[in-house]
């Protein structure tokens, strides 16, 4: 069962789903940014062992969006202490979280966490452009010059849609072609996308992150597909500098979206509950 509810984040409210009603409470992060409703699959399933809340983060508007707004708007909804689950962006934005709220942040769960350092990047376009192969590469460029010449907001987000859409497909190993219900994917937020981004390579260029995890005292579980183009052992190398409590788990045979992983899904959501569980027992030290 799942309910839709609007939360309150100041004066302008953010929405979370909620999952499931025993267990631990614990924050699911969507990636992106901008793609809301890109973990429901993953939270609704657990929320067979645990109360989920799936923020759906704020969208471009009047005001630029950045990762200090991201930040605060999951303050304002996620329970003291925060267990947080984040995927791709959405675990460098529990991360974010971790380091502003030290004292408000139980245990962070970083699956397909995102890059941090300009070689990491290029090792991940790298691995892309090998996945893509030719005809991948040559609508890849097509949609990055549409997204480019277009103005008009509606056929921005359409075409970063589709650009997410064709990278999940070369990030993937053995995906399962899962009936998603209507309404789990909502519309990606194209300018939110480029104005948040924006503000994690700031972050990144002058310093401040990774620096700032050091301030993280919870326990950190990194989750990462060997077959994921996204670096996992270099980002969770350049992360070990700052995070002191950062275990590592390597994911045979898995892509970027371990729950819809065919041979490895099993193997994820057991050391992921199984963690959680164990964090949960021990009163989160």
């Amino acid at each position: 069962m799942r309910a839709l509810n609007p939360t309150v984040a100041g004066p302008d409210p953010i929405e979370v789903r909620t999952y499931g009603s025993a267990g631990p409470t614990i924050t699911v992060l969507h990636g992106g940014p901008g793609a809301p409703g890109s973990v429901a699959a993953l939270a609704r399933d657990l929320g067979r062992d645990f109360r989920v809340l799936e923020p759906l983060q704020r969208r471009s508007g009047a005001v630029p969006l950045t990762v200090s707004r991201h930040v605060e708007d999951l303050a304002a909804v996620a329970p003291m202490p925060a267990i947080l689950v984040g995927w791709s962006w959405g675990a460098m934005l529990a991360l974010s979280f971790g380091a502003r709220y030290p004292d408000r942040t139980a245990a962070l769960v970083l699956i397909g966490c995102g890059t941090y350092d300009d070689a990491s990047r290029a090792e991940y376009s790298l691995r892309m452009e090998q996945r893509l192969g030719p005809e991948g590469r040559s609508r890849m460029r097509e949609l990055r010059d549409r997204l480019l010449a277009t103005t008009d907001p509606a056929e921005l987000d359409r075409l970063l849609a589709e650009q997410g859409r064709l990278a999940a497909a070369a990030q993937s190993v053995d995906p399962i072609e899962d009936d998603e219900p209507a309404g789990d994917r909502l519309p990606v937020d194209s300018r939110g996308h480029e104005e948040t981004w924006a503000d994690v390579l700031r972050l990144q260029c002058e310093g401040i992150e990774p620096a700032i995890f050091g301030a993280i005292d919870a326990p950190v579980l990194m989750l990462h597909g060997d077959q994921d183009p996204h670096p996992g052992r270099a980002i969770s190398n350049a992360l070990r500098g700052h995070v002191s409590r950062l275990e590592y788990v390597a994911l045979p045979e898995c892509g970027h979206e371990p729950w819809r992983e065919r041979r490895a899904r099993q193997q994820f959501f057991a050391v992921l509950r199984a963690w959680l569980a164990d964090k949960a027992a021990s009163g989160l030290s």
